[in-house]
């Protein structure tokens, strides 16, 4: 029985990426590391700490740095995201996402955001959503990153709900895994090929074909 649907934030519910893209790229450039946008997309769906290391070993000074120099630059890159953020609004929010979080608040089942970002709670106030969600998982309280499962498996646990009762819906192969690996029905959105590499039960091509009864009836079929 569906029980809960848990949302990854950046590329589900609206799409801070280029924030992200912006603030990594400011802070790279500051130690005289450049890198592309084809780079950056391999930073998605991971944690703060774990795209840093792979700027600094994408500019081959993974080592020069210290554990608290890998902090301080870390810290500058979210305040300089953190102030982007404030140009969010909620018509940020993803087509067809409202929608699908009254329909599902309408009929019971639990919402949760399973994000990497540490700014899950202050996006969601911005885009006037944070009502809508039973529990946000601190990422900071999570062990191991997407691709590893913690982070659902922490969102059902904090719900009450089995992992088997549960649907994740994320935009990256790393989410993807990751929902697959917690046991649970996985959802993607974006491009066909790289959400059937990762694994997901079900693909759509963007938000706005997101839709409680589809989900619904895809779910079920798959564990009947």
């Amino acid at each position: 029985m569906l029980k809960a649907v848990l949302f990854d934030l950046d590329g589900v519910i609206t799409d801070t990426a280029e924030f992200h893209f912006q603030a990594w790229k400011s802070m790279a450039n500051s130690i005289d590391i450049d890198f592309d946008r084809e780079f950056n997309e391999g930073l998605k769906g991971i944690s703060r700490i774990d795209s840093l290391n792979k700027i600094l070993k994408y500019g081959g000074v993974l080592e020069k740095y210290s554990d608290n120099q890998k902090m301080a630059l870390a810290n500058s890159k979210n305040a300089e995201y953190v102030e982007l953020l404030s140009e969010l609004k909620p018509d940020a929010i993803y087509p067809g996402i409202k929608e699908l979080l009254d329909t599902l608040k309408m009929e019971e089942i639990k919402i949760g955001l399973t994000s990497s970002s540490k700014n899950g709670p202050r996006i969601l106030d911005k885009l006037e959503i944070n009502h809508y969600f039973d529990t946000v998982v601190n990422p900071a309280l999570i062990e191991n990153g997407k691709p590893a499962p913690d982070i659902f498996l922490s969102a059902a646990e904090e719900l009450g709900v089995k992992p088997e009762d549960c649907i994740g819906i994320e935009d990256s192969e790393s989410g993807i895994t990751a929902i697959k690996d917690a046991n649970m029905f996985a959802v993607g959105v974006g491009t066909e090929e790289v959400m059937e590499k990762a694994g997901a039960d079900l693909i759509y091509k963007h938000t706005g074909e997101l839709e409680f009864s589809g989900l619904l009836h895809s779910f079920k079929q798959t564990i009947s």
